[in-house]
């Protein structure tokens, strides 16, 4: 019974550490807000605390942690 318990975490963090693959699509990462561009090579497009515009990979999402909502 425990192992079936656990196995359903891992599978739900699992889920929960996807980025969304839609285009338009908008999570959080360090107080500012990233939007999905593209659908093939798509990347992240935000702006950091200037004002500039900051692009970033799946990859860079991931290292520097994200969410759906705003911290």
């Amino acid at each position: 019974m425990s192992t079936d318990i656990s196995t359903g975490s891992t599978e739900s963090a699992a889920k929960a550490a996807e980025l969304p693959t839609a285009p338009c699509s908008v999570v959080w990462s360090g107080g500012h807000s990233y939007v999905r561009e593209g659908v093939s090579g798509a990347r992240w497009a935000g702006v950091d605390d200037r004002g500039r515009a900051r692009f970033l990979t799946d990859a860079d999402l991931h290292r520097q942690g994200w969410s759906h909502r705003r911290s």
